[in-house]
């Protein structure tokens, strides 16, 4: 297969593949060390190493593009994209299925935080990011910068990602039901997988296309073949082994943390359990938003939004079962159906948003301020009104999301039957 690469600085991607293996040393020595360090250090020590394992996945994922058919590439990226939040997402769940008063608080706080996280940081900072390079390269080349409100630095998607736009529209659909149940159970595992099953036999039929490579990751990919094959494998065995070692400690001492400061396990492991598994995604989608590579970065999003809006939540109740040895539903309590409404709300707002294939800065500023007031109103100061803020974020949302489907009705319809039906042939000819 081709590939665009252009050769980088060899001595700096070393650098970054090099402090990525470093970040997991640390958190590596004390697990097999048998070390127990105080809370809030192990929590920084093996979220670091979580980061640095992460960082190592992505690259790796991206590098193996180059050796692997288009249909097997996109099933594989699918599940190794978020392997780092799986890991956090099924030690919850598993120790939920062992001890359910303790656990299962915690057991949808990852997913929902990192669903939050990838919309309300990621698309909008690739939205963002990208206009600004616009303006500055039209001031540059002395072009007329238009107002916003022409859509003159809105961001576009290729027709074929229609495909995943309309995936997203039927897990947010049955996304929406979550929050009115007492448990997540095998049922909504069978429907959620099964609606990823499909997504993954769609984009199958996608033709071969040049990946798009950036930072270590190009570099990696300008190796002679047997040498570029060698360090993918040796990363991704690496970032493997970290995870797994490292998943269930930085888990365990999120808890331990939130226990010694008084603050809620669930608030804190939402709040900094996706920054370390979803830092390189955001960084990969940032670093293409610079490059005005934009379809490829916000693309890359909306497909991770599907598989974690999809196969993480449909697994985690299978996950419960075999740890539990039952057929029980993982409990949902009060606080995860909030979480579970403000997620699924936010989800409805941003594909409404993204049914004409496109997002506005206004959008995205949009997208990026209700989540900064989740942000601020999840702290320990705003508790005594966490279940308000969160049912009102989640009601501005819907309200926003009725107001564009309504401006953009008329494009809802093509966008369906282009994503569930129509031949990749015609999407890509557009």
């Amino acid at each position: 297969m081709a590939t665009d690469v252009v050769a980088p600085s060899r001595s700096r991607a070393g650098l970054a593949i090099a402090a990525a293996i470093a970040a997991t040393v640390p958190a590596l020595t004390v697990r097999l060390g048998g070390l127990h360090p105080e809370p809030l250090i192990a929590a920084v020590i093996f979220g670091i190493a979580v980061i640095g394992a992460a960082f190592m996945l992505a690259w790796a994922a991206e590098v193996v593009q180059l050796d692997i058919s288009a249909g097997l590439a996109l099933a594989l990226l699918a599940l190794i994209a978020v392997l780092p939040e799986y890991a956090v997402d099924f030690v919850f769940t598993w120790k939920a299925g062992k001890e359910p008063a303790r656990y299962a608080p915690d057991a949808l706080a990852n997913m929902t935080g990192g669903n939050q996280l990838l919309i309300g940081v990621g698309w909008s900072m690739v939205v963002l990011i990208a206009a600004y390079r616009m303006r500055v390269r039209r001031r540059a080349t002395g072009e007329p910068v238009p107002p916003r409100s022409a859509g003159g630095t809105d961001v576009g998607l290729s027709r074929t990602h229609s495909v995943e736009i309309a995936f997203l529209v039927l897990a947010t659909i049955y996304g929406l039901t979550l929050p009115l149940h007492r448990t997540l159970t095998l049922w909504d595992a069978a429907l959620l997988v099964a609606i990823f099953g499909w997504y993954i036999a769609r984009v199958a039929r996608a033709p071969a296309e040049t990946p798009h490579l950036v930072g270590p990751a190009r570099a990696i990919g300008t190796l002679p073949t047997t040498n570029r094959r060698v360090v993918v494998v040796l990363l991704f065995l690496g970032a493997v082994i970290a995870i797994l070692l490292c998943a269930e400690p930085f888990a365990e001492s999120l808890v331990e943390t939130g226990e010694h400061f008084n603050i809620d396990d669930f608030v804190l492991i939402s709040l900094v359990a996706p920054l370390a598994s979803e830092a390189p995604e955001l960084l990969v989608a940032g670093l293409f938003a610079w490059r005005l590579q934009t379809d490829a970065g916000l693309g890359a999003l909306v497909s991770s939004k599907v598989n974690q809006w999809t196969l993480l939540v449909g697994t985690l109740p299978i996950v419960f079962a075999i740890s539990s040895s039952s057929l029980h539903g993982l409990p949902i309590d009060a606080v995860q159906r909030e979480e579970l409404f403000v997620t699924a709300a936010q989800s409805v707002y941003a594909v409404s948003v993204l049914a004409n294939l496109r997002i506005s800065v206004t959008e995205a500023s949009t997208m990026l301020g209700l989540f900064m007031v989740q942000l601020v109103t999840k702290l320990p100061l705003f508790e005594p009104i966490h279940a308000t803020a969160r049912i009102s974020v989640g009601c501005v949302y819907l309200v926003l999301a009725a107001v564009i489907i309504f401006r953009n009705r008329a494009a809802i319809r093509p966008l369906m039957r282009d994503g569930l039906k129509t031949p990749y042939s015609a999407l890509a000819s557009d």
